[in-house]
């Protein structure tokens, strides 16, 4: 069984900037506890940190992925067939498409520190969603492989 003939596979991890506010969020815990002692204060910098951390990464696991004939994207699964034409936004557009031009009927699989995105046109007359709005870092390469598994389909 091919999977795809183009496949491709992004996580949108978050910034490196986030992992140096997780830990000043251990700092600022530490610090809370500095009145309680030197051990209540280590536990309030490693457990405010491995939080931070932790709420920074599985906001950042999130997935885009073509596989076979299906478009995964977060908690998204939808066939290709059912999919239209993919347009590539540059920074300008995507935050016209994530404000004011957005439909709330849409799918957005959004990360605002992500500037570029697609926006995939549903075709599904059955589908009440109009579009999908996927940021990414590599808006080409999606397209590309959207493109070469509707051609396979």
């Amino acid at each position: 069984m091919q999977l795809s003939t183009a496949p491709y596979e992004e996580r949108l991890t978050a910034p490196r900037s986030w992992w140096l506010i997780s830990f000043l969020v251990g700092i600022s815990f530490a610090l809370i506890l500095v009145p309680f002692g030197t051990l209540p204060m280590l536990g309030g910098l490693v457990g405010g940190t491995a939080v931070a951390a932790v709420a920074a990464s599985s906001y950042g696991a999130v997935r885009i992925r073509v596989v076979g004939d299906s478009l995964i994207a977060g908690e998204a699964k939808v066939p290709v067939s059912a999919l239209g034409e993919a347009e590539i936004l540059d920074p300008e557009e995507a935050r016209a498409w994530r404000t004011h031009k957005a439909d709330t009927r849409a799918f957005l699989l959004l990360r605002a520190y992500i500037p570029r995105a697609v926006r995939v046109l549903v075709t599904d007359p059955e589908d009440p969603t109009p579009y999908l709005y996927l940021s990414t870092r590599e808006p080409e390469r999606l397209v590309e492989a959207l493109r070469a598994a509707q051609a396979a389909a």
